[in-house]
């Protein structure tokens, strides 16, 4: 049975897939911090990670989250003073790895100040942190990052530390989604999924979606980050494109368009934009249709809440079982009054 792991107030394991992200920005710069992380948490990132480097970003952490509305985590390695001195400041949650926090000595001052807190842990391993016996073992494959995963889990699960979520993240696609598989089948540990060092532009946002959605409709997966080299806040429209592409996610505008052919005379186009650009950030479960001709359009997307087709000299506008022409002079003008409708 999956195990369910409360993040300040966010669930793990419960059904609900979180979407995370971390800021860019130091965190002991608590103005540029803040800023940032009300970005994203408008974008609609349900948790936040910022990294800890010295002793002013641990202690930053309160003041940070004095004006945010959404859990943190505090990412740390190598310092256990650091991890404590987050945890004492405030942090919902760390991301460490038990293999390089300070030894047994170390590991005891975190883990003791972690169930004194009652706050979980994420450790895991990822191509560039594989535990040096098993990557000797198994070279580079899921195999290693999957046991030096649960290493580190048991590590901590020894110290008594039961709330804790797992990620074995790889820049390789394929990698990926065989180590999570592997975990899946072997923990009932929330995971935590990515595709780390995706990379940049649109071949990131692919190798994400591709990784992320394959293990999501394998019903594998309790949170997310889509990691970019880029605005964070392009990560949390990324993930939340990505859940409701598998479907797990439903209160949105879903807006379907026709990738047009040379029976479409009218801008399918830029209309289809014009009405992404409306409804990007509106919460409500509905479908609009952008179609490019009448042959096709109507038949295509009947079960659309609203719809248009288009021809030379008037356009469809469609809703159910009921449609209009309009002059297509006047058809974007209908539809979008029509649109302001459906969304109030």
């Amino acid at each position: 049975m999956k195990k369910i792991v409360n993040v300040g107030g966010v669930a793990l394991g419960g059904g609900h897939i979180p979407v995370q992200s971390m800021t860019t920005v130091k965190t002991g710069d608590v103005e540029e911090c803040v800023a940032q992380i009300l970005h994203l948490q408008n974008a609609g990132c349900d948790i936040v990670r910022v990294a800890v480097l010295d002793e002013e970003d641990a202690r930053a952490i309160s003041a940070v989250k004095a004006h945010i509305r959404i859990p943190l985590v505090a990412d740390i390695h190598f310092s256990p003073r650091l991890a404590v001195l987050a945890v004492e400041a405030g942090a919902d949650k760390l991301r460490i790895n038990p293999g390089n926090i300070g030894g047994e000595k170390g590991i005891a001052q975190v883990t003791d100040c972690v169930r004194m807190h009652k706050i979980p842990v994420r450790v895991g391993a990822n191509t560039g942190s594989i535990e040096p016996h098993f990557l000797e073992r198994y070279g580079r494959s899921a195999e290693a990052l999957v046991l030096s995963a649960l290493d580190n889990v048991h590590i901590l699960e020894d110290r008594g530390i039961g709330d804790i979520v797992i990620s074995v993240k790889a820049s390789d696609v394929p990698l990926t989604v065989a180590a999570y598989r592997m975990l899946a089948a072997r923990t009932s540990h929330p995971l935590h999924l990515g595709v780390t060092e995706a990379g940049v532009g649109e071949s990131a946002l692919i190798k994400s979606a591709a990784g992320i959605g394959s293990l999501l409709l394998d019903g594998i997966g309790d949170t997310l980050r889509v990691s970019l080299s880029d605005d964070p806040v392009k990560e949390v429209y990324a993930a939340h494109e990505i859940l409701r592409a598998c479907g797990l996610e439903k209160n949105y505008v879903e807006v379907v368009a026709c990738p047009t052919c040379g029976r479409c005379e009218y801008d399918c186009m830029g209309l289809a934009a014009r009405v992404q650009a409306r409804v990007k950030d509106v919460a409500k479960p509905l479908k609009v249709a952008v179609m490019g001709c009448v042959v096709n359009g109507p038949g295509e997307a009947k079960d659309a809440d609203l719809g248009i087709a288009g021809g030379r000299e008037y356009c469809v506008i469609f809703q159910g079982e009921q449609a209009v022409r309009v002059a297509r002079a006047q058809a974007e003008r209908v539809f979008f009054e029509r649109l302001e409708e459906l969304l109030k």
